[in-house]
């Protein structure tokens, strides 16, 4: 089995992209603007910064992108409290967990909203190391977040998997020479070189878990 697992936060481990979706479409009707059909599809795995220089750029936003982000993160953190785990994420967090296998979750969000929804289902006790945007200098799909992880459980980024949902976060996890699980939300193809899951029992298997 392996060393060291890092999971992506937003859809992999919680199920919150549609609060995420829900949020953002907030944010972008009280300035008037009509969220496009494909919106989802455009954003996810993205961080707030990048998304907010979309904003500008296709749509118009003119607000600061701190008046910008409070909208979005008002919104967030008044429903953060409906979240709950992906289905079956939480079951192979906590065996793996039981077997002794180091974990930590590494996030394209912020910092509020990755304690906020750790919180929430029940995983922000115990010590468990976590990399936000804020604590990186690059983002996903850069590997720097994930090679951070590393170095804070100081095991060899060789020696660990990474379980994402997005294109932008599977793509840092190899960038990151790590072995990188592709568990989407609805099947498609992944990256080159990722191990791709449909079902949570794939990436059980992936993991080696019995």
């Amino acid at each position: 089995m392996t060393k060291a697992v890092y999971w992506d936060m937003d859809g992999t481990l919680i199920d919150s992209e549609p609060l995420h979706d829900r949020a953002l479409i907030a944010a972008m009707e009280s300035v008037g603007i009509t969220p496009p059909a494909d919106l989802h599809e455009r954003v996810l795995g993205v961080a707030a910064y990048p998304v907010y220089l979309m904003m500008r750029e296709e749509f118009g936003v003119t607000l600061p992108f701190k008046e910008w982000i409070r909208r979005k993160y008002d919104y967030y953190l008044d429903h953060v409290g409906e979240l709950e785990p992906r289905p079956g994420a939480i079951e192979i967090f906590r065996d793996l967990d039981a077997a002794g296998v180091a974990q930590a979750v590494v996030s394209n969000s912020d910092r509020m909203v990755v304690d906020a929804n750790l919180r929430t289902v029940g995983l922000a006790a115990g010590g468990m190391k976590t990399v936000s945007r804020n604590d990186v200098l690059a983002g996903k799909p850069d590997p720097e977040p994930f090679l951070r992880a590393a170095y804070l459980m100081g095991i060899d980024p060789a020696d660990s998997f990474v379980v994402e949902d997005s294109w932008t976060g599977a793509s840092a996890g190899l960038a990151a020479g790590m072995c990188t699980i592709f568990w989407p939300e609805a099947p498609m193809e992944g990256p080159k070189g990722t191990l791709v899951a449909a079902t949570a029992e794939d990436v059980r298997r992936f993991l080696g878990i019995e």
